[in-house]
């Protein structure tokens, strides 16, 4: 199988990382790609939101699957223009993908589905804004309501900073707060098979015991062991499946990656909201224990035969993945500086180690990987529990050099018992 993925972060990485390993793909590409990436991908130049030049290159390489990876290409109808070259494509439809686009789409679609979600406003004006805010009271939960890369939610117990987001938006959702955990769970899906994978956790506060501004993520991890065990399931019934449903009754299937961001409140699972791809970071933990080759789930949900797969198949092991961040991320970052330390952690005498890229590339007049974005690698790593998996990642973070970068030293450490 010749798989094309679209994108170029640690989400990509990933998954090129997984293909790579997978027996049945016989050639691997990626557009535009990373500097990791290059490592196991052969990288192509692309405008990832132009479908038809993403569909042009599907073509020329003969895929047989492409994978978009990325909000952006979905929500612009990229796997629509790919589909419609008769190339299955792993991702929704720019009908569907307003899922993730639009919260207020994806809270209407989830009243009309009976999907358990926070009571919310859909604010346009000040005075709506102002009662909103008011209705709630603190903690406040203002989300724009379009596309923002994982930061246009602000949770603050100051009113005028969720004022101020509000009104430097156009149009907003604010909610009720969630108490209680939070997860991430993923389900691939053909439009009416529903499979859901295993669930994880994310940290996304930029600094230790959750402090800081949001971010896209800084960290996550898998498995939970906190999480009643038939969480899964629950959230298969209640939430998944009722919400394929309901999309494919409104005459808009959604086929690819539905993410469901959960709060496992003192009354029950609530949606917090829906993305329509593989999150980030999380899946660099999920993918790090699926054992099943990634290549055929991805094709069955392109091709509508997903209801013929067999279970999937998971190691037992935990993953924990850590985010470096460039200096001055979530703001305006700092980019161009080296990245040292990448060749001894692919060396390290320790296994289940590795660095997936995110905001790299390779500096033309040196050849260096430099930093390239806000989040500029994940380190990512597996072990017989949750504790070994800690230990690998922080020690083969240890032999990372970036000026002026950050991370967190706290990711799983609390469902690890360390904390």
């Amino acid at each position: 199988m010749k798989v094309l993925v679209i994108g170029g972060g640690a989400r990509e990485h990933a998954l090129c990382r997984s293909l790579s390993l997978d027996p049945d793909v016989t050639a691997l590409h990626c557009a535009p790609g990373n500097a990791g990436i290059a490592e196991v991908a052969e990288l192509h130049t692309v405008d990832a939101v132009d479908g038809a030049a993403v569909a042009d290159l599907a073509q020329r390489l003969e895929a047989d699957l492409v994978v978009v990876g990325p909000e952006a290409p979905l929500v612009a109808g990229v796997a629509d223009a790919v589909r419609e070259r008769g190339v299955p494509v792993f991702g929704p439809s720019a009908q569907a993908a307003v899922l993730e686009g639009s919260k207020a789409f994806a809270k209407d679609v989830m009243a009309a589905a009976g999907v358990p979600t926070a009571r919310s406003y859909l604010c346009t004006t000040p005075a709506e804004i102002d009662a909103a805010l008011d209705a709630f009271g603190a903690p406040y939960v203002v989300k724009d309501d379009g596309l923002a890369a994982g930061k246009g939610v602000v949770v603050t117990e100051d009113v005028e900073t969720a004022r101020a987001h509000a009104l430097a938006c156009d149009q907003v959702v604010i909610e009720e707060f969630l108490d209680g955990p939070e997860v991430s769970l993923f389900a691939v899906t053909d439009g009416e098979t529903v499979v859901p994978l295993q669930p994880a956790q994310d940290f996304k506060r930029a600094h230790d015991a959750d402090e800081g501004p949001n971010t896209g993520g800084m960290g996550a991890y898998s498995p939970l062991p906190w999480a009643d065990p038939k969480l899964v399931d629950e959230v298969l019934q209640t939430v998944l499946q009722p919400t394929v449903d309901e999309l494919r009754r409104r005459g808009t299937p959604f086929s690819g990656l539905l993410y469901a961001g959960l709060a496992i409140t003192s009354r029950g699972v609530r949606v917090i909201e829906f993305n329509a791809r593989f999150g980030d970071p999380e899946t660099q933990v999920v993918l790090a224990r699926l054992r099943t080759p990634l290549s055929a789930l991805l094709h069955a949900a392109a091709t509508s035969t997903l209801a013929a797969l067999p279970p999937l198949r998971w190691s037992d092991d935990a993953a924990v993945t850590v985010v470096v961040a460039s200096h001055n991320y979530p703001g305006t970052p700092r980019t161009g500086d080296p990245i040292g330390g990448l060749t001894e952690v692919a060396e390290q005498d320790a296994p289940g180690a590795y660095v997936l890229h995110a905001g790299t590339k390779k500096d033309a007049a040196t050849g260096e990987v430099v930093s390239a974005g806000g989040r500029v690698l994940s380190v990512t790593a597996t072990g017989t529990d949750l504790a070994a998996a800690r230990e690998r990642a922080y020690r083969a973070l240890g032999r990372i050099t970036l000026d002026g970068s950050h991370h967190r030293t706290d990711i799983a450490a609390r469902a690890a018992g360390e904390s």
